[in-house]
């Protein structure tokens, strides 16, 4: 009986080496036939790693050096090399700086060269600020009427504020009217209805 189970024993190591053997030549013949995939797979993944580490660092110096020449142009606003090298770094950046320093200055020649800008925010603030400083009713309307304008209602109660000055009432009050309920300028368009165009 020992040695019947003695026998089984040996058979079964022997078939799960050979197993285990069978299982090696799968997996070398495997590696053998695509070992030029996984060589080529490993040298793409270690390049796009690296590709990306690089263009991470590379944006990062961007960035960094468009803060520095910002950092210049606050401590000197009259640094045109700075601000070329602002205008190339970060175009946007150069735009907001541009535009803060025609608000604080009025400047009209500055805020029309950045009402083209290619963020839309800083050019619908500096066409905004090009229609107050015109104090034209029918500039502010033209704004207002834009879609998206960011101070539509506030446009809107500017221009009543010039057509009240100029006697307009009726055409006032059809200006405040335009202002909806849920806006954050519904209680001073009533107030100029009630106070201003009455």
């Amino acid at each position: 009986m020992s040695l019947k189970n003695d026998l089984d024993m040996v058979k079964e190591e022997l078939n799960s080496e050979e197993k285990f053997f069978e299982k090696a030549v799968i997996t070398e013949r495997f590696v053998k036939k695509y070992k030029n995939l996984m060589i080529a797979s490993v040298i793409v993944i270690v390049i796009l790693v690296s590709a990306n580490i690089a263009y991470d660092i590379n944006k990062q110096n961007t960035k960094d050096a468009a803060n520095a020449a910002l950092l210049e142009l606050m401590s000197d606003p009259s640094n045109e090399a700075a601000l070329a090298r602002l205008a190339s770094l970060s175009p946007t950046l150069r735009d907001v700086w541009v535009y803060s320093q025609a608000v604080s200055s009025r400047d009209s020649a500055a805020l029309e060269s950045v009402k083209s800008s290619k963020d839309v925010i800083i050019a619908d603030l500096a066409s905004y600020e090009l229609a107050v400083d015109s104090k034209d009713e029918a500039t502010l309307e033209s704004y207002a009427l834009k879609q998206n304008s960011i101070y539509k209602d506030l446009a809107h109660i500017q221009s009543a504020v010039l057509l009240i000055e100029n006697g307009n009432t009726a055409e006032a009050q059809e200006k405040l009217s335009m202002i909806s309920i849920d806006s954050s300028l519904a209680q001073v368009a009533a107030s100029l209805m009630h106070y201003g165009v009455k």
